[in-house]
């Protein structure tokens, strides 16, 4: 049975629940198709969550890597198109604050993604789930694990399919913040399900 490399982030910033760890974690395990979902949390930690999600390829060994982000604020689930080479944004949770700085000043400028973003958009939408495909996965932690992950594919593993979904906040989350739209939690859930389903076709 071949793996899905599934990954989470940690809570980060003003978001004290990040939704795509719970439904990581849900998830490892999972046989979808002819797939096993093995699932990993890495850290908000610009030094460190792209050299873990590395170690974590060469540990699990799969032949499709999905990582998970929350993009609080959007309405619908995004799977994200491409990767560009910039490190920007918001302090860390190491407090970590890079400006303008190339992820790897020896890649190229950006990455597409390797996964199906488009069937997976069509697929959600057609079970009354709000998708759209993203051409932005932002200059921050998400953008810097979805570059990292195609760059390796490219350099070192050719094989393997690479890629990203951002998804909006939970219910959970949207209470304890207060000012973003959110999803129940069963809906994202079905939702990252769903485009599992997707790949692995």
């Amino acid at each position: 049975m071949k793996t899905i490399l599934l990954t989470g982030f940690e809570p980060f910033l003003d978001y004290p629940v990040n939704p795509t760890m719970r439904i990581a974690e849900e998830l490892d395990g999972a046989e979808i198709g002819d797939y096993k979902v093995t699932s990993r949390i890495l850290p908000v930690d610009f030094n460190r969550a792209e050299a873990r999600l590395m170690g974590l390829i060469r540990e699990v060994d799969p032949a499709v890597t999905v990582s998970l982000g929350l993009a609080a604020g959007r309405y619908k689930m995004t799977p994200e198109r491409v990767a560009i080479n910039v490190q920007d944004g918001a302090p860390d949770n190491d407090g970590n604050h890079p400006v303008d700085r190339p992820i790897n000043e020896d890649a190229p400028d950006a990455y597409f993604s390797t996964l199906p973003v488009r069937d997976m958009v069509n697929a959600l939408t057609e079970a009354g789930l709000p998708a759209e495909v993203s051409n932005t996965a932002g200059t921050y932690l998400c953008n810097n694990v979805m570059f990292g992950g195609l760059h390796y594919a490219a350099t070192e593993r050719p094989g393997m399919r690479s890629g990203f979904i951002h998804i909006p906040a939970s219910h959970e989350l949207g209470i304890r913040h207060g000012r973003i739209p959110s999803w129940s939690h069963e809906d994202l859930a079905r939702g990252v399900k769903l485009c599992l389903e997707v790949i692995s076709r």
